[in-house]
């Protein structure tokens, strides 16, 4: 009984909340409820992104585990936040858009040279590939040093989604958002901003990641000879 209490809850994806916490609600907070009359610019503005870090923020207490991206979208959220607040040139909120990704891909290509590449955490995993049986394979056929120059170059295909969105959010921003920050119409071009990124960068960047994925199961099937089924982790089945 013990153990049960202690174990850490296994996360269980929900991109429609994640999706209306995050982008939808704050979005129309801050076109709908920043004039003088309702919220105020300010008070909008820190509403609407206190959903989001606190979501962000519960997600990671309530799972018990560091992830990087989770934090550095906490990070982006309230610097967001404080260009509002403390109106600073809306040049920064171009800059802070872009270096975010940014910075995530540049995390990639550095990981490149450690132990530890970030591909592996994010898709070489054992949550999405069954890696034990995969490594078994590519040792049994004397193939790992081939596999790991592919999976190297997979990870600089990861990085350029990112460098993507990073340039996308610099060119969107600059585009959209060009009233003094503090101003209910800094907030609703914030929220159009916030909206647009969704279809014209988050869609793209999936639709790269999956192609990324697909790369990465072709190498491992066409080296190991290994099918779909066996190539994907089994998911535990639930009582």
């Amino acid at each position: 009984m013990s153990d049960a209490k202690t174990a850490p809850v296994q996360h269980k994806p929900r991109p429609l909340i994640d999706l209306l916490v995050s982008i939808i609600i704050p979005s129309i907070i801050l076109m709908k409820l920043s004039g003088d009359d309702n919220l105020g610019a300010t008070n909008a503005l820190v509403v609407a992104l206190a959903l989001p870090v606190g979501w962000g923020l519960f997600e990671l207490v309530q799972y018990r585990k560091f992830n990087f991206i989770a934090l550095l979208g906490v990070v982006s959220v309230l610097l967001t936040g404080g260009i509002g607040v403390l109106q600073l040139d809306t040049k920064w909120l171009a800059i802070k858009e872009a270096a975010v990704p940014g910075v995530l891909g540049l995390a990639v290509l550095i990981s490149t040279r450690t132990r530890y590449p970030l591909i592996r955490t994010m898709l070489y995993n054992e949550k999405v590939i069954n890696v034990a049986l995969v490594n078994e394979r590519l040792q049994q056929r004397g193939l790992v040093d081939m596999f790991n120059l592919r999976l190297l170059r997979a990870t600089y295909f990861l990085a350029g989604t990112f460098f993507f969105s990073s340039a996308m959010n610099y060119i969107v921003a600059k585009w959209i958002v060009v009233s003094p920050a503090g101003t209910e119409a800094f907030n609703e071009e914030l929220g159009q901003m916030t909206l647009v990124s969704y279809p014209m960068i988050a869609i793209p960047s999936m639709i790269m990641m999956m192609a990324i994925l697909f790369y990465l199961w072709r190498t491992i099937h066409g080296l190991t000879g290994l099918s779909m089924e066996e190539i994907m982790a089994q998911q535990p089945n639930k009582r």
